[in-house]
């Protein structure tokens, strides 16, 4: 089974991102670790906003 993070960008927008790659430019990872099913479900949570953060901020 492979193994994932979740990341975020500076616009809040959310993957994930196999974890034993380095991290792509402008990506930070949150701190959720887990197989594909299990980080998605946790973006699904959490991101309850699809729009870019800036376009969220008046």
């Amino acid at each position: 089974m492979s193994t994932y993070i979740v990341v975020v960008n500076h616009e809040e927008q959310y993957s994930i991102w196999p974890h034993d790659r380095a991290l792509p430019a402008g990506w930070t990872a949150t701190g959720t670790l887990g197989g594909r099913d299990d980080c998605l479900a946790h973006i699904e949570r959490v991101w309850t906003d699809m729009r870019p953060k800036s376009l969220r901020t008046p």
